[in-house]
């Protein structure tokens, strides 16, 4: 079980927006190509086979984060110490 734990499940914000214009531009050429494919083999179903493998290789490419998707990690700030109560001047009645 500690190889599932070990494998990371989290992409940047700008790993996200790689995987969103990846993902657009697969779904459109599979969509652009498999219309144009169904209109000359006169057969709707290649247009959606075409399309489903559009999907499937955009699912396969986008949805796992891969390293190219976590190169830019965020700089998180420490968390502050709660324990401290804050010094502060009472205020006037």
């Amino acid at each position: 079980m500690e190889f599932f734990s070990s494998i990371p499940t989290h992409i940047d914000y700008v790993g996200q927006a790689k995987a969103e214009k990846l993902y657009r531009a697969i779904i459109t050429l599979f969509s652009i190509v498999g219309f144009i494919w169904g209109y000359i083999v006169q057969q709707f179903s290649q247009s959606v086979y075409i399309l489903g493998a559009g999907f499937i290789l955009a699912a396969i490419l986008t949805v796992p984060p891969w390293p190219m998707y976590r190169r830019n990690p965020l700089n998180w700030q420490n968390p502050k110490n709660t324990e401290e109560k804050p010094v502060g001047k009472k205020g006037k009645k």
